[in-house]
């Protein structure tokens, strides 16, 4: 009787605490695997090209060609480029390596609103992009962009086109970067 439990001192039942929800797990929960780690780039693939990253004096055949800051970006997903001619043009790239399909590719934006999308790998030591483009007249022209490093700590980007389905290849910038 809840009125005699009332008089011999114990609470009666408008009078018990309300209780919290339950903090136990059920069967489902108890079993739902944790998530799996999201994927980061600390692999080795995605250091392939950091011999690229600082800040560089770009000449052509030992003259001032410009200047290139080059920046690790997205926790090292990906290796920015920022470009200033001495001609005063400018353009960016971002290169990435794609875990997907195993490749490099870089997007370059210049300042005159060209595009170019290059495809590439790691080729014995140097980063060699590869790339099909459009001209405004509709003529295709294929591209060659390489990166290599060398002994001194200079990079050289070589950068050569055909506009004759690849039969003849001409430079289209033969670049040296030197640290600042």
């Amino acid at each position: 009787d809840p009125a005699r439990e009332v008089e011999q001192g114990r609470p009666g039942p408008s009078e018990l605490p309300v209780s919290a929800p339950s903090a136990v797990e059920t069967p489902a929960e108890a079993h739902t695997p944790p998530p799996p780690p999201q994927p980061t780039c600390d692999g080795a693939e995605y250091r392939q090209f950091d011999f690229w990253l600082g800040e560089w004096d770009v000449t052509v055949r030992g003259r001032p060609a410009g200047t290139s800051v080059i920046s690790s970006a997205e926790k090292g997903c990906m290796i920015h480029e920022q470009w200033t001619s001495a001609g005063g043009g400018t353009g960016q790239s971002m290169n990435f390596y794609d875990r997907t399909d195993g490749k490099w590719h870089q997007v370059w934006v210049a300042s005159n609103g060209s595009v170019l999308r290059f495809t590439g790998q790691l080729e014995n030591g140097s980063l060699a992009y590869a790339s099909t483009a459009k001209r405004p007249d509709g003529t295709t022209m294929l591209h060659r962009l390489v990166f290599t490093p060398n002994d001194d700590g200079t990079v050289r980007q070589h950068w050569t086109s055909s506009t004759d389905g690849g039969k003849t290849w001409s430079d289209a910038f033969d670049g040296l970067y030197r640290k600042r």
